[in-house]
């Protein structure tokens, strides 16, 4: 326990894998999504209805109903992956999967076409599962490496690690796009958009593996093959039967089910929102300050990680929890009445980037202290995660519907506000 250099190899995959959240779903593919489902080959703008089975539908919807059916794969298998890989002690060898899984898809981004819309979206529908199926299995470790009395610490390190990685990825792809890019017309230049797509496969799969192979794992249990399967179900049914005794653990997870919705809902909408709901002076104007609004959200994310470390160390870690759903609950707030401008979405982006690696760093360390002792991390994870995972289906779903049902993204905001306040009103319930 406490090894510092298994540690170190634990953050790195953070490290690895953080480029995923902040180049494909943050920054520069929902950019390039969005362009290519209204434009045309030659540039041409063609509005931003697609027609899919017959129906017109929006692109800003049919990527929230994407990433929402992407996890909702997550739901259906992570859990039995997660008892399968407690029973044979082979976490290594199913995060290593997730890991190939969510690299490769990345790389096939690069083929994104409006008039295949569908077939060409399938790779990120597979790679939000390859992400979020690598992130469960990567907690699980945490409790297993680490002294309870480090988690806290040593959480919020794994989150500034990932932070740090992908914006130096991002700065590299938008050095790339802004002084290197491919002009069809004249033929200067030779980086294209979707490169950014193929270096982010290239660092996740290069750095993952490296973390993936520093990461110690006990030898694995003697087992009949044949009964993976059952073994999956069985190590999940004991995992569950550990929650229902726990009182505190299935409070917190019903009250980070509401809050958690809310604040993965906005790190995946923010951008879409940002190009529908600002009033920006141009199209490439929109583009250059949407990603410089990102890495200001990556470099405060830092800061917010540190920061909630420390007064989790000072106040605990509910009180510290408590704190940060009121300030997210004031994000909405800004977010519906007065973010029309683009100063407005700076001053939004700078709130966000503060308090987003914090709670999420406290929430982890929070739910690994609750565990009981025990092998099977994994599969208490699972629960986690499943809850986790379900919220965002949930937020990123009904942002989508009420979206398209209202003409808007800004009465979606008005959904998120709800999740906040039921995720603060169950953590009363939870104690220190």
């Amino acid at each position: 326990m406490n090894n510092k250099k298994h540690i170190f190899y634990w953050t790195l995959y953070d490290w690895a894998n953080s480029v995923f959240p902040l180049v494909i779903t943050s920054a520069i593919f929902p950019n390039y999504y969005e362009y290519v489902t209204s434009h045309d080959v030659l540039g041409n703008p063609t509005g931003d209805v697609l027609f899919v089975f017959g129906m017109a539908i929006k692109n800003q919807d049919l990527y929230s109903y994407a990433y929402a059916f992407g996890l909702l794969l997550v739901v259906l298998i992570i859990p039995l992956v997660s008892g399968m890989a407690d029973y044979y002690q082979s976490k290594k060898k199913f995060l290593t999967f997730f890991c190939l899984l969510g690299a490769i898809s990345t790389f096939f981004l690069y083929f994104l076409n409006r008039q295949k819309i569908l077939l060409t979206l399938i790779p990120f529908v597979t790679a939000t599962l390859g992400f979020w199926g690598s992130v469960v299995l990567y907690n699980s470790f945490l409790p297993l490496l680490v002294t309870k009395d480090m988690q806290d610490r040593v959480s919020a390190r794994g989150f500034s690690m990932g932070y740090i990685g992908s914006s130096l990825l991002l700065m590299i792809c938008i050095s790339g796009i802004l002084f290197f890019k491919y002009d069809p017309v004249t033929g200067n230049g030779f980086f294209k958009v979707p490169y950014a797509f193929v270096l982010t496969s290239v660092w996740w799969l290069v750095f993952g593996l490296i973390a993936i192979a520093g990461i110690p794992e006990k030898k694995m249990k003697s087992a009949k093959i044949n009964n993976s399967l059952f073994s999956g179900f069985r190590e999940l049914n004991k995992a569950w039967m550990d929650v229902r005794h726990y009182k505190k653990i299935k409070n917190f997870l019903f009250s980070f089910f509401f809050y958690n919705t809310g604040v993965q809902t906005i790190m995946v909408m923010a951008v879409l929102f940002a190009r529908k709901e600002i009033s920006w002076s141009d199209e490439q104007t929109k583009t250059s300050s949407l990603i410089v609004s990102i890495l200001l959200i990556q470099f405060l994310g830092v800061a917010g990680a540190w920061l909630f470390s420390k007064l989790s160390y000072h106040l605990g870690n509910i009180k510290t929890l408590r704190i940060s759903i009121l300030l997210w609950l004031a994000v909405c707030v800004y977010a519906y009445a007065f973010a029309r401008h683009p100063g407005d979405f700076y001053v939004l982006a700078a709130m966000v980037g503060l308090m987003m690696g914090g709670i999420q760093a406290i929430s982890r360390s929070t739910f690994s202290k609750f565990l009981p002792e025990t092998e099977n991390t994994a599969s208490l994870f699972s629960f986690y995660d499943i809850t986790e995972k379900v919220g965002i289906i949930l937020g990123t779903f009904s942002f989508g519907l009420i979206s398209q049902i209202s003409g808007g993204m800004r009465n979606s905001v008005l959904a998120l506000m709800m999740f906040f306040i039921l995720g603060y009103i169950g953590l009363s319930r939870v104690k220190k």
